[in-house]
């Protein structure tokens, strides 16, 4: 940006009002209040809108304007905030898994940021179990998160982020240590926001979790997930702006309409 990170205007904007300082305390501090604040969302994919990635277009769209994104764009403004703040940041792609059998492409982007002397796996943009404080990268060790449990695990020179659920653990994706640079996220997210077998073009997804409960709207359908099971209830087409700000604090025109399949 032509100026500073403005962290005044970012601690507004996702409700932080503590210091700002390269500390672990701090880190998950702001991290919670980023994912619970901020959704996952593609709207602007299926509105036909470029996704821009440049800090400029990410402040004004997610901090100034209020509107959520996917991960290229929030862990991109997220890892400008924490660098303003004092933190070391690396940013890296994964492959996600999510019960996929084949490989994937390296379409997400993660974030190790070190804190208290060693490092931490944080993610404010991961559509699916999505994080609310950072996670430790010691392969092995499980990081509780109120309702919820992650780990990281090794697997060669790759290492898995792990969710658990009911039925065991699931791997939610997958990545290395190798540099990323901002041309990788760059035709990552071309992908991701223009091709034509891109999940992101072919559904509505917004999310926003929480200590005890994520929301998530797919199409037509709203989930809540808890530790105790989940939760599905039908929204009609004419309800989707009502659901999208009730719950997702997302705001748009009386009338408009995203190009979904009917759920």
């Amino acid at each position: 940006m032509s100026t500073p990170v403005d962290l005044k205007t970012y601690a507004a904007r996702v409700g932080y009002d503590g210091e700002f300082a390269p500390t672990l305390d701090v880190l998950r501090r702001l991290h919670f209040a980023h994912a619970t604040h901020v959704p996952f969302e593609n709207i602007d994919v299926l509105l036909g809108r470029p996704i821009r990635l440049d800090l400029e277009s990410l402040w004004q769209k997610m901090v100034l304007d209020g509107r959520g994104g996917y991960c290229f764009e929030q862990n991109a403004l997220f890892a400008a905030v924490l660098e303003a703040a004092g933190f070391r940041v690396r940013r890296h792609a994964a492959r996600v898994r999510m019960g996929a059998s084949g490989v994937r492409p390296r379409t997400h982007m993660l974030l190790l940021v070190e804190a208290a002397g060693e490092q931490w796996l944080c993610d404010v943009g991961f559509g699916a179990d999505g994080l609310v404080h950072p996670v430790a990268f010691r392969p092995g060790a499980v990081t509780e998160q109120f309702a919820w449990k992650y780990r990281v695990v090794q697997e060669g020179a790759v290492y898995v982020l792990q969710g658990w659920r009911p039925e065991g653990w699931i791997d939610l994706y997958a990545f290395g240590l190798e540099p990323t640079y901002p041309i990788d996220y760059e035709v990552a997210n071309c992908y991701t926001a223009t091709h034509p077998n891109s999940i992101f073009r072919k559904m509505l997804r917004v999310q926003l979790p929480g200590p005890e409960n994520t929301l998530l709207l797919i199409n037509h359908t709203l989930t809540e997930r808890t530790a105790g099971g989940v939760t599905e209830t039908p929204v009609p087409e004419d309800k989707l702006l009502e659901v999208l700000a009730s719950h997702f604090h997302l705001h748009f025109p009386p009338g408009t309409r995203f190009p979904i399949a009917e759920s």
